[in-house]
């Protein structure tokens, strides 16, 4: 554990670190809010942006109102960990889940760092593990031993289940960060709803091995989340043709919806150092923070 907390520390200053020098000393936090928060209503005046009207209190027939906002100023942030077995596959020491879990406990540290709200939830197809969000470093700790002792009862991947889990949990407007493979289907309406609430941040975890598939004739694979093998012939044409092209699309439409949505994404490899990808998606989040201030 000692050794962990070590590792993810260093992590956590190569980050900082850098990311102060790229934004040349004006580095303001690595989760500043990006949204605004409900204040009040007040009268319309000549001049206010249409779009702002709250037509619900205006029906009632006492005058145009429209909605004022505040800045959020004190930032909740919470982590959803996919724990599912298909994220036990990896390219030499590292699996996704092991990725997964040092992202986890570097941006818990971060955050303790910039007394945020930290909580988490690691969800498979049923809520797997649950930390409440508070501040302080001790929180942060008690995420990355709970993230190391964490053994998951079920093997299999509900996407839904997990964000509808979360919907239900948070009701405030935070920063989510959504960790996950993404290898389920008809999640696109709990994804969706998940990045209009919430300040959505999806870093989909990859694998070489599944991208890049060798051809090694035919050959048994075991499905870790149902614990069927099926053979697969992995050296013919159509095989390869349709794997990658089925791989693609379901990146790309996941790339789209995130688009659609103004959620960050980024895709974080087993056999890379996501430290340097971190840092740009944190510099790119300041940059566009600092445009809509």
């Amino acid at each position: 554990m000692k050794e962990l907390v070590k590792k993810l520390r260093k992590y956590e200053i190569r980050i900082r670190k850098a990311i102060t020098t790229q934004m040349q000393g004006d580095f303001h936090s690595v989760f500043k809010g990006t949204g605004l928060e409900f204040d009040d209503v007040r009268a319309y005046q000549y001049g206010d942006d249409v779009r702002s009207i709250d037509w619900n209190v205006s029906a009632k027939g006492h005058g145009t109102f429209v909605k004022t906002y505040r800045e959020e100023k004190e930032q909740s942030v919470f982590l959803m960990l996919d724990v599912s077995a298909s994220q036990t596959i990896g390219t030499g020491a590292q699996q996704k889940i092991d990725v997964g879990k040092e992202i986890c406990g570097v941006l818990a540290l971060s955050a303790a760092r910039q007394q945020s709200q930290i909580g988490m939830i690691c969800f498979s197809d049923q809520k797997e593990k649950y930390i409440k969000p508070a501040k302080g470093i001790q929180q942060a700790y008690s995420i990355i031993k709970a993230l190391s002792e964490l053994q998951p009862k079920s093997t299999r991947t509900s996407l839904p289940a997990g964000i509808k889990l979360t919907l239900d949990i948070i009701k405030r407007r935070s920063i989510i960060l959504l960790l996950s493979d993404f290898i389920d289907n008809n999640y696109e309406k709990e994804l969706s709803m998940l990045a209009r609430r919430h300040d959505l941040i999806v870093l989909h975890l990859l694998d070489v091995r599944e991208h890049e598939l060798p051809p090694m004739g035919i050959v048994p694979v075991l499905d870790k989340e149902t614990g069927r093998t099926v053979w697969l012939n992995t050296s013919g044409d159509e095989f390869q043709k349709h794997y990658l092209a089925q791989y693609k699309e379901n990146q790309e439409s996941l790339v789209r919806l995130c688009q659609k949505y103004q959620a960050n994404y980024l895709t974080i490899q087993t056999n890379e150092d996501y430290v340097p990808q971190l840092i740009n998606l944190f510099r790119l989040r300041n940059k566009s923070t600092k445009k809509s201030v």
